[in-house]
């Protein structure tokens, strides 16, 4: 059976995961974490365009179909007929989708207040310390650490905003989508809106994508999809959900430091756009 791909990508600790358990209600949809499908896809393409056999003799239509049967060789394990593939980059890698996957383009892009996301971050952090025998320390402090930068809040909200950092990447590759006029193909999900309107949340969704819409229920979630958030991240519950939708962070106000309150001000430019109901 021929697999229909959608998208998810948007801003991170945005409710991502919470609506992939959503959405895995459907006994015809599959949303599972983050894939490695675009990374290959990439890697695959680079290494033949700088590869001396395939310039010598270049076989481009084989080349094609080579990288596009990776995400359903990466999806063989699934019998769901619709797949959403979970990829913080793919506004940034549109034509990637378009030329090996299909036309039909839509994606799913979770947005938060920054301000929440980096106290979401800062939360999480504190709440998951190093511990001796740990493979390793979180992602963030990681980072710091490489860059001989101080640990504190400042320069770890820094981090995760920066062009390099999570939260700076997953930004401009939306605004780069933008910018390239792809805004039809994005579907904008806020995390207080499913928080507190999931139903019309969700049937927004499926208008969006084109499908019949299935009665969800908003409790008794579970993320059945465990990742290596310890052994990976070295924060052991980046991707756990609560079992009943709701809001539990703290006011940012209270977590983040006054100068990062000021510097989040402004960055919701998804807002700006007249594209979030």
């Amino acid at each position: 059976m021929k697999k229909k791909y959608y998208f998810m990508a948007g801003l991170p600790r945005s409710g991502s995961t919470v609506l992939s358990a959503i959405l895995n209600q459907n006994p015809k949809f599959y949303s599972g974490p983050s894939s490695a499908v675009l990374q290959s896809m990439y890697a695959l393409n680079h290494s033949l365009i700088n590869d001396q056999f395939f310039a010598a003799y270049p076989k481009e239509k084989e080349a094609k179909m080579m990288i596009s049967s990776l995400i359903n060789s990466y999806y063989s394990d699934r019998k769901e007929p619709i797949i959403f593939d979970k990829n913080k980059a793919w506004p940034a890698r549109i034509d990637y989708i378009q030329t090996y996957i299909t036309d039909n383009v839509k994606i799913i892009c979770p947005v938060r207040d920054p301000d929440e996301i980096l106290a979401s971050f800062i939360s999480m952090i504190k709440r998951n310390p190093y511990q001796e025998g740990q493979s390793k320390i979180n992602f963030v402090d990681e980072q710091l650490v490489k860059n001989n930068l101080p640990i504190n809040d400042v320069n770890r909200c820094d981090y995760i905003a920066s062009a390099k950092g999570i939260l700076g990447e997953s930004s401009q590759a939306i605004s780069q989508a933008i910018r390239e006029g792809h805004s039809d193909k994005i579907h904008f999900v806020e995390y207080r809106n499913l928080v507190d309107d999931p139903l019309n949340t969700m049937k927004e969704i499926y208008e969006f994508i084109g499908e019949k819409y299935y009665d969800h229920t908003f409790d008794n979630l579970e993320n059945k999809d465990k990742e290596k958030d310890l052994e990976v991240y070295g924060l052991s519950d980046m991707h756990e959900i609560r079992p009943v939708l709701e809001d539990t962070s703290e006011d940012p106000k209270k977590v983040l430091p006054e100068e990062i309150v000021e510097k989040c001000k402004g960055s919701d430019f998804w807002r700006r756009l007249n594209l979030v109901k």
